[in-house]
């Protein structure tokens, strides 16, 4: 493939990820995209320093605190040149050789796709569904507290496109924000994540606002990258529950315009989802795990 990726401008959101940012910044470079952001959220890990030693190209902003995912990812491509691409990324994503150009190509060939996302893998290869459906009510409901305790319910297998094998490129209805490729386009057309969401959903919110402007939403398995998860979330496990379930709050009021009854439902739901998850975390004393250990959770917008 010849797709040229110089007209593609990166942004990598950083939390304190360490090695983990120089990894991807490193694949970056290797792919040869033609600016690289880093957005960093307040790290207080050195991750300045490392950068600028082992990657002095790459631009290094500082937002000045955790302003959360959406908004680091809206600064850093507002500093960017006026690239046709936006990259978009967390730092404990590698990217394999030739997945940005097939990224690239994808939206080359499908110009009414303003936004493509790759094949996503954990770092043991298995496979992470990044490419889901938009859940009604029900499969929303069943997936958020059966999926807790019985995965392969049928509802999560639903929402998470489980019985497609993930082999062929397809529109869908929103894929993982934990890393994509927008056309400047697009992204500039819906004013790219919605501010109001700190961590998760946003990635929902953007894709769905993104199909409602007339724009469609790919995913690409000839584009793959290895994703560590959780590296910065970890951190702060019960933050990031919370708000995680404010995100979900938040995006169902935005889509439930007319069927206000939802939120009858949806809020108490989602009441009883955060005690339980917090109540499971709590009684299994889990802890940050290492590099080699993390396994995708399958959690809704779970980056």
């Amino acid at each position: 493939m010849s797709t040229d990726v110089g007209d593609v401008g990166a942004v990598v959101v950083n939390y304190n990820a360490g090695d983990h940012l120089l990894d991807c910044v490193a694949s970056l470079e290797a792919e040869g995209v033609g600016e690289i952001v880093v957005a960093d959220n307040g790290s207080v890990d050195a991750s300045a320093s490392a950068l600028a030693s082992r990657h002095p190209k790459a631009k290094w902003l500082a937002t000045g605190a955790n302003l959360g995912y959406g908004k680091a990812a809206n600064a850093g491509a507002s500093v960017q040149a006026r690239s046709d691409y936006v990259l978009v990324c967390n730092p404990d994503v590698v990217f394999q050789p030739g997945s940005v150009a097939a990224l690239v190509h994808h939206l080359e060939q499908a110009p009414a796709v303003g936004l493509v996302g790759p094949r996503i893998v954990g770092t043991d290869g298995e496979l992470y569904p990044s490419a889901r459906r938009f859940p009604d009510l029900f499969e929303a409901l069943g997936h958020a507290f059966l999926g807790q305790f019985w995965p392969g319910n049928p509802f999560s297998r639903r929402y998470r496109m489980s019985n497609w094998d993930h082999a062929e490129a397809r529109d869908v209805d929103w894929v993982s924000g934990a890393c994509f490729v927008a056309r400047r386009r697009a992204w500039d057309e819906v004013a790219g994540f919605d501010p109001a969401y700190f961590m998760y959903m946003e990635d929902v919110d953007l894709c769905w606002r993104l199909r409602g402007a007339g724009w469609a939403v790919a995913y690409e398995p000839g584009a793959e990258v290895m994703h560590a998860q959780g590296v910065s979330a970890d951190r702060h496990p019960y933050r990031m529950l919370l708000a995680h379930h404010v995100s979900m709050w938040r995006f169902a009021r935005r889509t439930s315009a007319g069927r206000r009854w939802v939120l009858v439902l949806v809020g108490p739901g989602l009441l009883a989802r955060l005690l339980v998850t917090m109540a499971r975390r709590a009684l299994s004393g889990a802890t940050p795990v290492s590099r080699a250990q993390r396994r995708p959770t399958g959690m809704p917008s779970d980056r």
